[in-house]
């Protein structure tokens, strides 16, 4: 079992305006999953992708939009999102603080999968 605080693990910049720490996964020797914490600056948004695995989602804090697929939808901390394989999404900080989501995806060939290219 391994307990460490996600301020203390590697800021990694997964975009204008948006970084990523990989709190748990290969390193950790987790066999299966990623869980990754993203941390998006106000205004900013990860980009708008599809990829051929499924992950979930957590809002820990702040406010912003999940928009794909022509729909977007209004988030809020406590709220839960389910990207299916091949859905195309994008998380968009609306609020005035840091929007605050753990996101976990599963290993892709034993590895953690990366940020797609944008579509």
């Amino acid at each position: 079992m391994k307990v460490q605080n996600y301020r203390q693990v590697k800021n990694i910049i997964a975009g204008s305006g948006v970084t990523m720490r990989v709190v748990a996964g290969p390193a950790e020797k987790a066999p299966n999953f990623v869980m990754r914490v993203f941390e998006i600056e106000k205004g900013s948004a990860t980009p708008l992708h599809t990829h051929p695995w499924e992950h979930e989602i957590f809002i820990v804090s702040g406010k912003g939009v999940v928009r794909g697929a022509g729909r977007e939808s209004p988030l809020q901390e406590g709220d839960a999102v389910t990207v299916l394989p091949g859905e195309q999404h994008s998380f968009l900080n609306t609020g005035r603080d840091i929007f605050r989501l753990i996101c976990v995806v599963p290993l892709v060939d034993g590895k953690m999968p990366g940020m797609p290219a944008r579509d």
